[in-house]
């Protein structure tokens, strides 16, 4: 693991966040780097890779300072310069916003046969990640820059800011403390923060008697107080009387009200401070305190809560591994992982925007039933999660009992339609390990699917030596206790799935399955879909469809999985070998879908890559997908099953990317070729900016690695223009085709080939 190098210069950069991620980044993008490092403005290391091997880099960071205290750089360097010695090469890149200079990354490696790479081609390859480490730079600049100037200049905002806390998302009560600290600090005798849109309303007085009637004061004027401000767009100071025909006329105290922007001109609400008129005046100091004041509070709202007035996930994880530090004792943390329930289908059938009304409606039962202390966080488009410090599983499971039922219970209807909500929950502890937040979030995950399972609503908890189920009373009695030997909950049985089981293996036996393809398009191209993923479904005794979500949970907990992969793979292979010279010609393609079991047996790759030899299909027809889940969870034979498909020519995707918990970490160790980004975070693209900005990173890094990219649940024609125009390479989803049976879609692409006849697909699709 890299180090992160700490510095007591002042001139240094402090950073808030870790470099690790961006240093990571160049890594991957330049494996074959001997040493990378990276520098502040100072010429002070912030970052280095680990086991620099070859000269010092720091000579180069020395030169590179004097080209830009020298006034005009050389232009041929002003970006940076390449230096070469004995086989070996250094490449120094200067990052800058206009002339200022923001910071330097060096890098060595040694010479290929034909010499050094010009430093253009490197510079090429790097920039997205240069541009995003030189944003970085710029906030972090910022901040510093604002923290340098409020303590030198004034010993009051230097308790302001202390009260108000340094870092984004780690401290619990951030907005109350800025509150309290402002009321207190500038000798006020109430105040208020006012952010409408994220349903935060904090009055502080150090009077507790007269809270409610200061309240009663603000109600009667916030109103006019945002008119004000949404008007005049500056900080209002009334240190005298207002008139008795003015909104402020009934009210004795002067008043002190700052606008919070967010961006240049949205005004997100305001900092409020009230001085009875027998108190001294609001001066211009003071003025200036609570505007840097109101400063803080928007970049903690821009970076540290989304659109749902809940924390981001990088302030989620900031704040519970800040408490998780603290532990002391045998106090018990625990977490939870919430998934809505049927979200999709409230966006098919009531529309997307009654979506976004579900999340937020839960996002604020959170944010009012939750106990104070507790954090919760939207991680993705339709998964929360939950840190409880210092609580038991059960009453953490009481919580969100309680939350449950507040959701269930709240109104909620569209078109005079009432529209249910509820959500499925996994409760884990978190370990004492190295990385222990991230082990409870996928240990949370894992039950959260296993609650899926079960239906509506339910919280499954899971521990080292038993998960406890639990459904929600009263409908469903009491569900005894699982003990497994710390088995994920895949792979454990349930007596609900003797129902199904002997038709899914009446289904194998009997070839009782029909293969559906989905049409994948190249978002701008016009024409007829050549792209297609099959999609599984069962038929049951009646010949009634089964969908996938109904037998394949069961299929994967009674280890039948790679029975129905090897079904697939059997199927897709004779039935694509019987016109493959005519798709291959037309450029059709098709994907078949891996499961992890399939992953994890051992027998399987030698049985795929002999139905690969014996059907000879040609490679360019045929790709293969994994989720990123599956092949996290098998990360070593993933690496291997990849490398050998690819050996044979054979494309592989990495299916739900964005999903799981560790995607760029685990991105470099996996060879694939397309990412398919994860419906979550494609189905409210349309109107979220934190999911556009999301899929945005992701694209620039798999155009960095040279990967295409796939956006799933393209449900909309909104979500299609949005995925378009952030430069997704494909696209799949209701709005570009529903699945068809594989039979008739390969009639119809057999049909539009000239002098090509059909029977050939359906004489091998009689076969089942």
């Amino acid at each position: 693991m890299a180090a992160t190098v700490e510095e007591e210069d002042a001139g240094a950069l402090a950073l808030s966040t870790s470099l690790d991620p961006y240093g990571q980044l160049i890594k991957m993008l330049m494996p074959r780097a001997l040493c990378i490092a990276i520098y502040d403005r100072m010429g002070m290391p912030l970052w280095a890779s680990d086991g620099c091997e070859g000269p010092d880099l720091l000579q180069f960071i020395e030169e590179a300072l004097n080209s830009t205290r020298g006034g005009d750089p050389d232009p041929s360097e002003r970006d940076g310069f390449a230096r070469s010695w004995d086989g070996d090469t250094a490449y120094t890149f200067i990052l800058r916003e206009g002339s200022e200079l923001l910071g330097i990354v060096s890098l060595s490696s040694r010479d290929g046969s034909s010499g050094s790479r010009p430093f253009g081609v490197l510079q090429g390859m790097l920039r997205p990640a240069l541009q995003v480490l030189a944003r970085e730079f710029v906030n972090q600049y910022s901040i510093g820059d604002l923290q340098k100037h409020l303590t030198e200049k004034d010993g009051d905002l230097e308790l302001l800011m202390e009260a108000a806390g340094s870092d984004a998302g780690v401290n619990a009560n951030e907005f109350e403390q800025v509150t309290q600290a402002s009321v207190a600090s500038l000798d006020c005798a109430f105040g208020a923060l006012l952010i409408p849109e994220r349903s935060i309303a904090i009055v502080y007085s150090a009077d507790a008697l007269k809270r409610r009637s200061y309240t009663e004061i603000l109600e009667r004027v916030h109103r006019h107080l945002f008119g004000w401000a949404q008007v005049q767009r500056r900080t209002l100071v009334l240190n005298k009387a207002p008139a008795a025909n003015s909104p402020f006329g009934a009210i004795a105290f002067k008043i002190l009200a700052c606008p919070i922007r967010h961006g240049d001109q949205h005004i997100a609400g305001m900092l409020v401070l009230f001085r009875p008129l027998s108190g001294p005046d609001f001066h211009a100091r003071q003025v200036r305190i609570v505007e840097m004041m109101t400063r803080k509070v928007s970049y903690v709202l821009q970076n540290a809560y989304d659109s749902s007035g809940l924390l981001t996930r990088p302030a989620f994880e900031h704040r519970a591994l800040a408490a998780l530090r603290e532990r002391s004792g045998p106090n018990q943390h625990c977490v939870a992982y919430v998934d809505v329930d049927g979200l999709h289908l409230v966006n098919e059938n009531h529309g997307m925007h009654v979506g976004d009304d579900v999340l937020a409606r839960i996002a604020e039962s959170m944010r009012t039933v939750l106990p104070p202390n507790v954090t919760a966080s939207r991680i993705s488009g339709d998964r929360f999660a939950v840190f409880f410090p210092a609580t038991a599983l059960e009453a953490a499971r009481e919580s969100l009992k309680q939350l449950q039922h507040q959701v269930t219970e709240t109104d909620c209807s569209h078109d005079g339609k009432r529209v249910e909500m509820s959500f499925s929950v996994g409760l884990a502890t978190v370990p004492d390990s190295k990385y222990p937040l991230t082990h409870a979030l996928a240990t949370a995950e894992m039950a959260c699917k296993a609650a899926k399972e079960q239906g509506r609503g339910c919280i499954e908890i899971h521990r080292a030596a038993a998960r406890i189920a639990t459904p929600p009373p009263p409908e469903s009695p009491t569900v005894p206790t699982l003990t497994t030997a710390v088995a994920p909950a895949a792979a454990v049985s349930r007596p609900d799935d003797r129902a199904i089981l002997s038709t899914l293996r009446q289904a194998i036996a009997n070839d009782r399955f029909r293969m559906e393809a989905q049409p994948i398009i190249q978002v701008g191209a016009k024409g007829a879909p050549k792209r297609f993923e099959l999609l599984l479904r069962m038929l049951d005794e009646t010949g009634q469809t089964v969908a996938p979500g109904k037998f394949f949970a069961a299929a994967e907990r009674n280890l039948l999985a790679t029975d129905i992969d090897r079904w697939v793979l059997q199927y897709g292979l004779e039935i694509l070998s019987s016109a493959a010279p005519i798709l291959q010609g037309m450029g059709a393609h098709f994907s078949i879908n891996l499961s992890g079991q399939s992953l994890g047996d051992e027998t399987f790759p030698a049985y795929l890559e002999s139905r690969l030899h014996e059907y000879e299909l040609p490679p360019s027809l045929l790709s293969f997908e994994i989720t990123e889940t599956a092949a996290v969870a098998n990360i070593v034979r993933a690496e291997t099953l990849i490398r050998r498909l690819q050996d044979l020519g054979h494309d592989m995707a990495l299916d739900d990317f964005g999903r799981g918990l560790s995607s760029l970490s685990y991105l470099k160790q996996l060879s694939v070729t397309d990412l398919k980004i994860d419906g979550s975070l494609i189905r409210d693209l349309a109107g979220n900016s934190r999911s556009q900005a999301t899929v945005t990173a992701i694209v620039e890094l798999a155009r960095s690695a040279k990967l295409r990219t796939t956006a799933e649940s393209v449900e909309t024609e909104g979500i299609l223009a949005a995925v378009s125009q952030l430069g997704v390479d494909f696209g799949q989803g209701f709005a570009i085709g529903r699945p068809q049976p594989l039979e008739g879609v390969l009639q119809e692409l057999l049909r539009s080939a000239n002098g090509v006849s059909k029977p050939s697909a359906s004489r091998v699709a009689s076969r089942y």
